[in-house]
Formats: C-alpha cells, structure tokens, sequence
C-alpha cells in the first residue's frame, strides 16, 4: 500500500461510493478497498478485454477512457477527474470494454467487484450509491452524444468548459480558474473536432472575451455568456 488515506477523511468521499454511508458502513468499504500504486502520465490501468476485478476511485490526477477503432485510431470516451469512479463498463459481460490511461501522476483506490458485490447485499445505502453513479455515467453519455449530434463545433466546445468548470466546482475548485490535464488534440477527439478547428475555436473564444487559454491554463471571464452559447 502506497497511503493511509482512508475513505473516513478523503475530501472526494461526498462523490465517491460513501456518499450515503454511515460512519460504521464506511468503515466496511473501506476495509475492503486497496491504495493503488501512483500512476505516472501515459500509464494503462485499464486494458480492454482484460478481465474486470476493480472499480478505481480517482483519488488525484485525471484519466481519460477511450477506445479503439479497427484501424487502431484512439476514441476518447471521457474524462476522470478526483472523486469519479472507473471500471462499469467492466460490469457488462465480466470484460473491461475500453482503455482507461493517466494523463497526469495520478493517484487510485481498488475496489474489487467480487468483494463490492457482496458488501452492497448487506449495505441498501451502498447498493443506491452505485445505481447512483451508474445512471450518472449514463446521462452523460447520452448527453455528449445528443451535443455531438446536434450541436455546432462551438457549442461543443462551449459545454466542454462549461461541463468542466462545474466538475471542479463540485469538488471545491475554482470554476473560473484550472488547469487543463488533457492535450487540444484530446479534447478534439472527445468532441469528434480537429486539432485545427479547436485551436480557432478557442482563438474565437478569447476574442469575444468569454475565456483566456494561456498554455494548459484556463480563466473563463464570462460564465454567464458561455453558458448560453453552449446551449
């Protein structure tokens, strides 16, 4: 074990699985739970079609999922950020279905199915967690394809920051102010958009002063007016 962190005075326990747990009942997952080794940028904690044993809290650092197509080009799925949990689509046949690599030195929390299957049979509060964060996953799936179907590159890239801003938000971080993990070349991916029009896109966003790029950090000047061109 790398850390003695545990799940009693993690500041991400409000969005992680303890969220409706008693102190007694958070004391059981957390008996259950290993602290993984730190991952270093561009390192695999995740391979797809590797037997599923863990779900993975993200303790700090980010991650992203992606899978691959048949010629082996990278589709990102999505961002993790500290506080999220990895590894559901692992549930499905018993496989994990997509990649999951750190784009940061990042720190993770085991959590093995087999054992986690068992607690949430004693612990409703547990089991509700987990329906919880799983409908969670899915809307944001269905709401990232419904922006990519029918939204313009702009609009994309719009509730992309404004999405993030809230995520850091939630886990007291500033929304105005952070530091991107993810390359402009990521970002485009996740957005089905290229590297160029990403790059204009954000040109265009600094001159009408909503945002201010300077390297991988992020000032959003004008949430109000970010919001609204993301809709």
């Amino acid at each position: 074990m790398t850390s003695h962190i545990h799940c009693q005075n993690c500041s991400m326990a409000p969005l992680c699985l303890p969220y409706l747990l008693n102190p007694e009942q958070i004391e059981q997952l957390d008996s259950i739970i290993q602290r993984h080794r730190p991952l270093q940028k561009r390192d695999l904690v995740i391979h797809s079609d590797d037997p599923a044993k863990f779900l993975y809290a993200v303790r700090s650092g980010s991650l992203k999922s992606y899978t691959l197509d048949s010629q082996g080009g990278e589709q990102i799925i999505d961002f993790h950020l500290p506080g999220d949990l990895i590894g559901f689509d692992g549930l499905i046949d018993g496989n994990y279905r997509s990649y999951t690599q750190a784009l940061e030195t990042t720190m993770l929390c085991e959590i093995p199915i087999q054992s986690l299957d068992q607690l949430s049979t004693e612990l409703p509060g547990l089991r509700r967690q987990l329906l919880r964060v799983v409908s969670s996953e899915l809307y944001s799936s269905k709401t990232l394809l419904g922006n990519l179907n029918h939204h313009s590159a702009q609009q994309r890239l719009a509730q992309f920051f404004v999405t993030l801003s809230s995520r850091f938000q939630q886990r007291g971080l500033s929304s105005r102010e952070f530091r991107l993990s993810m390359t402009r070349a990521d970002i485009g991916n996740y957005l089905g958009l290229s590297v160029e029009t990403i790059s204009r896109l954000l040109t265009q966003l600094q001159r009408d002063g909503l945002l201010q790029v300077q390297n991988k950090l992020v000032a959003i000047h004008a949430p109000e007016r970010l919001r609204a061109l993301a809709v």
